[in-house]
């Protein structure tokens, strides 16, 4: 939107307006989180099994089962979490369609108290009520009372493609850092690749929500980095009893 259709139809530029933002978010959302697993828990997995051995082939095994069963696992918690939101929301709906069939008096009674406790003095908000009631009474309870835009109910697909996606793209990097590089190279280049990785991850999850960057990012560096030495640690100690 330019910035005079903005100003013209009262709304700031830079703020998010219109029809399935919600469900745009939901999937960012779950696209972040994905991306951020997928990096630290199969860094973790690699970084482990290399602290362990050097052999080439155990690390890759390691390291594409996390892959795969992150990926599937992070796709299946994301659609299980998103289906029943959209089923409580879908069950809300219902419910306030029913009630405004078989006592519409009462719902605009409550549209008003509503408004009311908006701070509209009680004339202006049975005026208010009763405009919104004429125009589009489902959606003006659903936003006012439930905080739902039926036209924006989060999709749990969405969600879930998102998130399995993401978190193959984020497992791709520590897999390619661990595996490429020469042997006395490769876990300290995994370390740098994969902190640098979680930093991005952590600003642009910070920035989605509209949060200052820095502290999200250091907590996702500092996280991820925890995982990687306690892994590394496991996988040394593990290595160099079984030799």
């Amino acid at each position: 939107m330019k910035a005079e259709d903005a100003a013209a139809s009262g709304r700031h530029a830079d703020e998010p307006h219109g029809n399935g933002i919600a469900s745009r978010l939901n999937w960012l959302r779950a696209g972040v989180l994905g991306a951020n697993d997928g990096i630290v828990s199969v860094a973790a997995i690699v970084v482990g099994v290399a602290g362990a051995t050097s052999a080439f082939f155990p690390i890759l095994t390691a390291g594409m089962a996390g892959l795969v069963g992150g990926a599937i696992s992070m796709a299946l918690g994301e659609y299980v979490s998103v289906s029943s939101q959209r089923d409580s929301e879908r069950a809300l709906v219902a419910k306030e369609k029913r009630e405004l069939r078989e006592m519409p008096e009462e719902e605009l009674d409550e549209l008003t108290g509503l408004l009311r406790a908006r701070g509209l003095t009680d004339a202006t908000a049975r005026q208010v009520a009763v405009e919104l009631t004429d125009r589009d009474p489902l959606a003006a309870h659903l936003s006012l009372e439930l905080n739902i835009d039926e036209e924006d109910i989060a999709n749990p697909w969405h969600a879930a493609i998102a998130s399995a996606i993401a978190f193959t793209i984020g497992a791709i990097l520590p897999m390619l850092a661990i595996l490429l590089p020469p042997e006395d190279i490769r876990i300290p280049l995994t370390f740098v690749a994969v902190l640098l990785a979680l930093a991005l991850t952590g600003a642009l999850g910070a920035r989605l929500g509209g949060s200052p960057m820095l502290r999200p990012t250091i907590r996702v560096v500092v996280g991820g980095a925890l995982a990687l030495a306690a892994t590394f640690v496991i996988g040394s100690l593990l290595g160099t009893t079984v030799a």
